[in-house]
C-alpha cells in the first residue's frame, strides 16, 4: 500500500446515481455510485483507494473508493466510474451530491473469476482501508 501525502489528497465532488444494485445485492458491499462534476479533477490511477465520503449535510465517514471499469462483470468495455463503500453506513445517499476524497492506494484494478473472488477480496481491501484510517 502506497501512502499519499497530504497534499496529494485528491477531492471529487458529484450526486450519487443508481448503478447496477450489484455492490449491495449480491456482494454485499452496497457502494454509492458517484456521476462526477463536470469541471470534476483527473481521476487517479484505476484501482482502490481508502478515502473518506462527505455527505450534503457535510458529514464526514471513511470510505474504501474504487476507480475504474468493473472488469469482472464488463472485460475491458466497462465506463469507468467512481464507487465509494462507506465503512459501517446504513443509509440512503440516492440524489445527493458528495465530495469523495482519495488519500491512500490500496491496490490497481483486477479482474476476478466470479462473485466468491471478488468478495473476498473486498473483504481484504476493507480491513487495509481501516487500518488506513484508524478504524
Amino acid at each position: 500500500m502506497e501512502k499519499l501525502q497530504q497534499t496529494d489528497e485528491l477531492v471529487i465532488a458529484g450526486h450519487v446515481v443508481a448503478g447496477d444494485g450489484r455492490g449491495g445485492a449480491e456482494l454485499g458491499f452496497p457502494t454509492a455510485n458517484v456521476e462526477l462534476d463536470e469541471a470534476a479533477p483527473e481521476l487517479p490511477e484505476d484501482g482502490v483507494y481508502a478515502g473518506w465520503l462527505e455527505d450534503e449535510a457535510g458529514q464526514r465517514r471513511p470510505a474504501a473508493v474504487s476507480v475504474g471499469t468493473r472488469p469482472t462483470y464488463y472485460g475491458e468495455k466497462g465506463v469507468r466510474l467512481i464507487e465509494a463503500y462507506v465503512l459501517d453506513f446504513d443509509g440512503d445517499l440516492y440524489g445527493q451530491r458528495v465530495r469523495v476524497g482519495v488519500t491512500a492506494r490500496v491496490r490497481g484494478q483486477e479482474r476476478f473469476s466470479g462473485n466468491e473472488e471478488l468478495i473476498a477480496q473486498m473483504r481484504r481491501d476493507v480491513e487495509a482501508v481501516r487500518a488506513l484510517v484508524g478504524r
